[in-house]
């Protein structure tokens, strides 16, 4: 019997690597989705190239979109990023790093393969506990996408398939993402989580994606694999 499929949308960091994980601990035969938009943090790619790798995906594919040519985020524009902030200025307003509608374009990129795939299931790592208060993170987002995809497609709308956006890890401390993961046998050190690595690759330590990762590596009593430049 030929497994069930589910596209993973996979941008080579820790929430995302964990999700996969967990996908394929529950049977899924997994499709790995990556993009390349112009991120400052283009490395991430190569991370997520390794990830698909480890896990042995079906197939891992990486899709351009020029979001550089809307700008708008400090990750896609020149705007710079911000540095050493507390928890509390972290989460006190949606941040200059937010992609305007990105998760909105690569969940329809995902929706138009798991349409073709015959895949029911759409894994996104979102968060809405641990993170930097992104808007397309909360859990009425996902449940209003997902309205809209049954109601967008062929599959969902002819009842072949009931389309699903699974976001397993979305109320889960970034601390308990981390041990769930270690739980199923994620090396972190091949993920790669930093807005604004070195050209060698080494994380800043102190972008508010670093300051997220290090703390939840701290709260889970786990050693931090990652190499910080300080």
């Amino acid at each position: 019997m030929s497994k069930k499929r589910a596209v993973v949308l996979s941008s080579g960091g820790l929430d995302s690597t964990t999700v996969m994980a967990i996908a394929k601990s529950e049977g899924y035969e997994i499709y790995s989705l990556s993009y390349r938009y112009g991120q400052r943090h283009l490395i991430e790619l190569d991370a997520a190239e390794k990830i698909a790798g480890v896990f042995d995906v079906r197939e891992h594919l990486v899709i351009d979109i020029d979001l550089m040519t809307i700008g708008g985020s400090a990750l896609t524009d020149d705007i710079r990023i911000p540095k050493g902030r507390s928890e509390r200025e972290i989460i006190k307003e949606i941040p200059v790093t937010y992609v305007p509608a990105r998760n909105t374009i690569f969940l329809s990129y995902a929706l138009a393969w798991a349409e073709v795939l015959g895949a029911s299931d759409i894994f996104i790592g979102v968060n809405a506990i641990d993170y930097s208060g992104y808007p397309d993170c909360r859990p009425e987002y996902i449940e209003a996408f997902e309205s809209m995809a049954n109601l967008a497609t062929k599959a969902g709308v002819e009842g072949k398939t009931k389309l699903k956006i699974r976001t397993p890890i979305i109320h889960m401390t970034k601390a308990r993402i981390i041990q769930k993961g270690i739980e199923l046998g994620v090396d972190y050190s091949m993920t790669h989580s930093c807005y604004d690595p070195t050209l060698e690759g080494k994380s800043c330590g102190y972008c508010d994606s670093c300051l997220l990762r290090k703390k939840g590596f701290k709260e889970a009593g786990v050693t931090d694999p990652t190499e910080y430049v300080s």
